[in-house]
């Protein structure tokens, strides 16, 4: 198991590894303060995401890739090993004070922990790298010990955003990779990034920049963040906000749009600044939202499930029936009810108590939820009795549905044994309203009863 398992542990660690170098080398081609030093790292969230996801064990990763995009760049062996050091015990930190006290890799459900978050993986854990690796580049005699503040201040707040702005995409997509939107939803999506795009490209791009540049339009992209964190949640917010980075960051960097200046690092760094700011409560406010409609949601569910059985209860009961029956109207596919009534509940309570009189309704539920189809409708009529809605079902096919429950429980292997009494009705011959076709089912039920009294009775 061990052996089967290294190969995929070496090439996931190839893998983070090759994507950390890929995002540095990018980030450096910002750099200008110093060749090492840039006011746009991806890696910390990549770094961090890695440490959240897999564990303390992608360390050499994270060092091997943090090595080789110095080593590349500038420096030497000695003073690439030190900022490959430091940017590897920034994840470590960060990882551990996120799973100590902002809910690991869960942070991003709720806001309290977005916010902790932004501050200690955002603020905290940043200063590890910032500090070890521009005293590495200073003691090495890669930086002027004079320009150590500023150095240090681009390099810390190039990755507190890259943590703000990457882990959350990355975590976020790896939680739910799986894209299922709806016709509206992908029209509305569309709409929602091109909007981006366009609002964007006004406010970065060069064409308006001349006549635009004083006024502080980048707040024209807030609208286009808080739609998706409203309307779709945390992952597209943070996708959302990881496209409004890369146009801006192109934008900036060419000198358009308002953050630009007679210098490439400050307008980076007031747009990263910019970016940071927005992002957060963007964020936050996708987890308020998520975890509202989760609230909503479940809401809904208490208002039409049994609270024991987990089955739809009388109110969602009724409104499948009203549903059946105007569908008949529409197609005229008729419909049965099966009444099911539960035996001796009494005496089971009596005997062995209420908790195996619970588990006994349990049990009934967990077969008619496991042995029906999907279209069926099953739901706790009341105390000891079941109904089951059989859509396209006529009279044959329900009694052996209340057949096949019958011997299902008998071999279901729980003590005490249970058993069922049924009755069925068919909509409309037995009744063309929900009290008659329950009254229909009800009668049905009470005659099987009788007729299983009298065998019972019989002399052999």
């Amino acid at each position: 198991m061990v052996r089967s398992r290294f190969p995929k542990d070496l090439a996931a660690l190839a893998a983070i590894s090759a994507f950390y170098y890929v995002g540095g080398k990018l980030g450096l081609i910002l750099a200008s303060v110093n060749a090492s030093a840039t006011a746009v790292w991806p890696c910390t969230g990549i770094a961090l995401a890695s440490f959240l996801t897999l564990g303390y064990r992608v360390w050499p990763a994270i060092l091997a890739g943090a090595f080789l995009v110095n080593i590349t760049t500038a420096g030497s062996v000695a003073t690439s090993m030190g900022v490959a050091v430091g940017n590897t015990l920034e994840g470590i930190v960060g990882c551990y004070l996120i799973n100590r006290f902002a809910g690991g890799r869960h942070v991003f459900e709720r806001a309290q922990d977005i916010f902790k978050f932004g501050f200690l993986a955002g603020m905290v854990s940043t200063t590890v790298a910032a500090t070890i690796g521009v005293t590495s580049l200073a003691l090495g005699g890669f930086a002027d010990w004079a320009k150590y503040g500023s150095i240090w201040c681009t390099w810390w707040l190039g990755d507190a955003v890259g943590a703000i702005v990457v882990t959350p995409l990355l975590l976020l997509w790896k939680e739910n990779p799986r894209v299922n939107w709806s016709r509206e939803q992908m029209i509305e999506l569309a709409c929602l990034f091109l909007g981006l795009f366009f609002t964007g490209w006004i406010i970065f791009g060069g064409r308006f920049h001349s006549a635009l540049k004083n006024y502080p339009l980048e707040y024209l992209c807030i609208p286009f963040l808080i739609w998706p964190a409203f309307r779709y949640g945390r992952r597209k917010a943070a996708t959302a906000i990881c496209v409004l980075s890369a146009i801006a960051t192109w934008g900036t960097m060419h000198g358009f749009g308002p953050f630009s200046t007679d210098s490439q690092n400050t307008s980076l760094l007031l747009l990263q600044a910019f970016i940071g700011i927005t992002a957060l409560p963007t964020l936050a406010l996708a987890a308020e939202a998520t975890e509202h409609k989760r609230a909503d949601e479940h809401v809904r569910q208490l208002a039409v499930t049994d609270p024991l059985t987990g089955l739809a209860n009388y109110r969602r009961l009724l409104d499948t029936l009203d549903s059946e029956i105007k569908r008949y109207g529409r197609i005229g596919r008729s419909f049965a009810v099966l009444l099911i009534d539960l035996d001796g509940l009494k005496k089971i309570n009596d005997a062995h108590g209420h908790l195996v009189g619970s588990r006994a309704l349990c049990r009934l539920a967990d077969t008619l939820r496991i042995h029906c189809r999907e279209i069926d409708t099953a739901a706790r009529y009341g105390g000891d009795e079941f109904v089951l809605v059989l859509p396209e079902t006529e009279a044959e096919a329900a009694g052996c549905v209340a057949q096949r429950l019958s011997e299902q429980l008998k071999n279901d292997g729980e003590e005490p044994s249970i058993s069922v009494s049924t009755g069925a009705a068919i909509f409309p011959q037995d009744g063309k309203t929900i009290d008659e076709l329950l009254g229909a089912a009800d009668r049905a039920l009470y005659r099987g009863k009788v007729s299983s009294i009298r065998e019972l009775r019989l002399p052999r």
